[in-house]
């Protein structure tokens, strides 16, 4: 396996030495007295649930954590679970401490170092591998390029990255294979796809990165190919800094130092750790096993293994390593206090945290988003059949929605008698109302899937500085904006005319456009939902409740006249309302006639049937004025909340 090993490493450092770390770009990684405590004052719960903890105390999670990392080096993270070395990496990354007091200090290159200037010059690997599974391999990286990359390049250097990164990373084989999506679409294997997380954030050469368990899931081969690849990009002049959880000693082998953390403390910070305790590794025994086993709190066991860890720590603080690592930790701050403004250049805060003009960033999460609207395997099928089965409910005779059309000459309803329920009207009253609410569930769900579903790969590429969120929303709407259009419009071609509209091309495209309006209103609707909800299953439950009473006061279940005064203001709310109404005056707006059968009492002309609804100065133009409002409203409404998200995650 050690042969394994060094063959994966020699093939890997065969790709060109244009992406060597300069002495100039170097970084040494040091940090000094670092302690986090947790906030007592943290908060369960969430949004109008949200409630103070009682009675907790302050816990000292890590514990006066010191070290330091150069260019070169392979840092590896040990513990057993608790340890503390996640929360470590968060410290040292500057990522989720926001319900964390952490005091201590960290520096680049001697000079303490700010959460937005270590961004723009580290790159962080994380365990979870979140990407769009529509893209190809090569698409993927093309995109983190046009976005990562600093702006003076041209468009062939950054393909030219684009293609040593692949060479270098090994991905020659998948390139133009899709990444897929777990369950739904085949894609590339775990190893390619871990391979592919750390090509994305490679494309920049940084010179200092962080990687959290990039081993986690994968297979002993794969792992030790991963972390191939991470000694290979030490050797090449980064500083790398990785927790790992229990590696091989194969992979154990390949890392330079170890940083072994136990209930906090430093235990380790070197080469020899059981040599120096006078705990010698067993023969044939897994180092990295042996060291998290020694240093865990069994149970049963906890007061004598935290005494025995408590010893650890302490003889190794005293030691002679430990005094070498305070020392060493203590020059590199020191040359921050000789040279400030010389060293300055080495972590520039940009003014911008992008790398891309905004143009760039709309332009490639455009075809981003774009490539995964139209390469979604059941979009065109499911939509289609959504278009035929409304169709079908619409023009089908027999079926229990429809009213037959010997009703055109039903009975004309008494407004004292039936004052809240509409009574049966002609037919093409009952398909205004399908055809304005038909697509609504359909649609709003499909507003609510477009955000959540991708919210997490937006708020980390975000917060990598990738673009904005202004960016990411428009992007999200142009994309899927032809399909809601597109689809509505085809459902009232081929449904106007087969269940009896007024036979005239001005009001089918009156109708097409109204229809298309009240479907945007839902989507928009969705988003608003799906931007504000936590998750999808949060998004769904809730979109329902809110729906079903604008469609009760949106005119048809109810008489608008007849609506309780208190209630009234829901149908300024509703799409529904708009809609119908809309459509209700393009259908019966100057019709002076309605045919009756014989002995049968019917309305006499289109404006007793508007005159009923209360519908009597209805105007199409304000109607779709106000579903044009509504729509922007809720589009507002949801960008402000995906806003906040942001906010809230910083």
């Amino acid at each position: 396996m050690q042969i394994l090993g060094l063959f994966l490493s020699k093939k890997l450092s065969s790709s060109d030495s244009s992406v060597l770390v300069g002495g100039h770009d170097q970084i040494t990684y040091s940090w000094d007295s670092v302690n986090v405590y947790s906030n007592p004052g943290a908060s369960a719960g969430t949004g109008i649930f949200r409630r103070k903890k009682q009675h907790s105390r302050e816990k000292h999670i890590l514990k006066d954590v010191k070290g330091i990392c150069r260019p070169g080096e392979l840092l590896a993270i040990m513990g057993a679970s608790g340890a503390g070395k996640t929360t470590l990496l968060n410290v040292l990354t500057h990522r989720n401490n926001d319900k964390l007091r952490v005091t201590g200090d960290l520096y680049v290159n001697g000079r303490r170092v700010v959460p937005d200037a270590l961004t723009s010059r580290s790159a962080y690997v994380q365990q979870d591998d979140l990407f769009i599974g529509m893209l190809t391999v090569r698409e993927q990286l093309i995109f983190q390029a046009m976005l990562r990359m600093d702006r003076h390049l041209s468009y062939d250097q950054r393909m030219t990255r684009v293609d040593e990164v692949i060479s270098e990373l090994g991905l020659a084989k998948c390139s133009d294979t899709k990444i897929g999506v777990p369950g739904r679409i085949k894609g590339i294997s775990g190893g390619e796809m871990k391979r592919l997380a750390f090509a994305c954030e490679v494309l920049t050469n940084p010179p200092l990165m962080f990687c959290d368990e990039p081993t986690s899931g994968l297979d002993s081969f794969m792992a030790q190919n991963v972390v191939a690849v991470m000694k290979n990009m030490a050797e090449r002049g980064k500083t790398i800094i990785s927790t790992i959880h229990q590696p091989s000693s194969e992979v154990y082998a390949m890392f330079d130092r170890v940083l072994l953390m136990a209930e906090g403390r430093m235990a380790f910070l070197g080469e020899s750790f059981p040599l120096r305790i006078g705990l010698p590794c067993p023969p044939n025994y897994n180092p990295a096993d042996f060291f998290i086993s020694t240093l865990a709190v069994q149970p049963g066991k906890e007061e004598s293994c935290k005494k025995a860890i408590t010893m650890i720590c302490d003889e190794f603080e005293n030691s002679e390593e430990g005094v070498n690592i305070d020392r060493a930790v203590k020059e590199n701050s020191k040359e921050m206090e000789q040279d400030v403004y010389d060293s300055l250049g080495d972590v520039e805060v940009r003014k911008s945290p992008y790398k891309a003009s905004w143009w760039t960033q709309f332009r490639n999460v455009l075809w981003r988003s774009w490539l995964e609207v139209i390469r979604e395997p059941m979009l065109i099928k499911v939509r289609f059949l959504q278009v035929m089965s409304m169709m079908s409910l619409l023009s089908g005779h027999g079926g229990a929605l429809l009213i037959q059309d010997d009703l055109l000459g039903s009975t004309a309803p008494d407004p004292e008698a039936s004052p809240t329920i509409i009574a049966p009207l002609p037919p093409p009253h009952q398909h205004d109302w399908l055809t304005s609410s038909g697509w609504v569930e359909c649609e709003c769900g499909r507003g609510v899937n477009t955000f959540c579903a991708q919210l997490p790969v937006f708020l980390r590429e975000h917060f990598n500085g990738m673009y904005r969120t202004d960016v990411y929303f428009l992007s999200k709407m142009l994309a899927e904006l032809p399909f809601h259009i597109t689809y509505p419009f085809a459902f009232v071609a081929i449904a106007y005319h087969m269940v009896g509209f007024t036979n005239d091309y001005v009001n089918f495209f009156i109708c097409a456009g109204i229809v298309v309006l009240v479907a945007n209103c839902a989507i928009s609707f969705g988003y608003m939902i799906s931007c504000m909800a936590k998750n999808l299953s949060v998004a769904l439950a809730i979109s329902a409740p809110f729906i079903i009473p604008l469609m009760l006061f949106g005119g048809f279940f109810l008489n608008s006249g007849s609506t309780p005064v208190y209630l009234t203001w829901l149908k300024y709310l509703s799409w529904f309302s708009y809609g119908n109404e809309a459509l209700l005056v393009n259908q019966w707006k100057g019709v002076e006639t309605i045919s009756c059968n014989k002995n049968q009492t019917c309305f006499p002309n289109g404006e007793a049937v508007l005159s009923f609804l209360h519908y009597e100065n209805g105007s199409i133009i304000y109607n779709v004025l106000y579903l044009v409002i509504l729509i922007l409203s809720y589009r507002a409404l949801a960008f402000i909340a995906l806003l906040s998200k942001t906010y809230r995650k910083k």
